[in-house]
């Protein structure tokens, strides 16, 4: 320490430059963290867009899903009523008119990506089909394989609109 306290005293001057470059950092942090903050607005934009971008495809891809499981039971309505009246020779031409119907719905459907869920090799597939039943297994027979289909499954492309009902052999 020096012997002259006016050497200790700080000049008015010094005082200025301290709070000025307090002031400058300060700033410096400030603007840091609003690039920071832009930087992860314009990412959270970027996600947004992306998403809704998502959802849109998605709804046009399955926007026919709640038609179609409306469409569904009616085919299943008029395949019945093809069976019922197969037997009976006066009917024919509403048979065969019938059929068509069903032919233009399927057709229609098809064309919106709705297909019937196949059964391969009467094979159980629980992604894809629901057992209603189950009969003993009889000897020589694979447990698990299908014995018949009660009502026809679909789907609409990898989506399952409605499981294939079905009986199958139990284990």
């Amino acid at each position: 320490m020096s012997e002259d306290p006016e050497d200790d005293v700080p000049i008015e001057g010094d005082i200025d430059e301290g709070k000025e470059e307090d002031s400058t950092q300060s700033l410096e942090e400030r603007i840091l963290e609003l690039e920071k903050e832009l930087q992860y607005s314009a990412a959270e934009i970027i996600n947004t867009r992306q998403r809704l971008m998502r959802d849109k495809n998605e709804a046009l891809k399955y926007g026919s899903a709640n038609l179609a499981s409306k469409i569904i039971p009616i085919i299943d309505s008029l395949a019945r009523a093809v069976e019922s009246s197969g037997k009976d020779k006066n009917s024919e031409s509403i048979v065969e008119g019938v059929k068509l119907i069903m032919e233009n719905i399927t057709l229609a459907l098809n064309n919106e990506g709705i297909e019937k869920i196949e059964i391969v090799e009467n094979s159980f597939d629980p992604t894809t089909m629901e057992a209603i039943a189950s009969i003993p297994c009889p000897d020589g027979e694979e447990p698990g394989k299908i014995v018949q289909v009660i009502e026809d499954g679909y789907k609409l492309h990898d989506r399952v609109l409605r499981a294939a009902k079905v009986i199958v052999y139990e284990g």
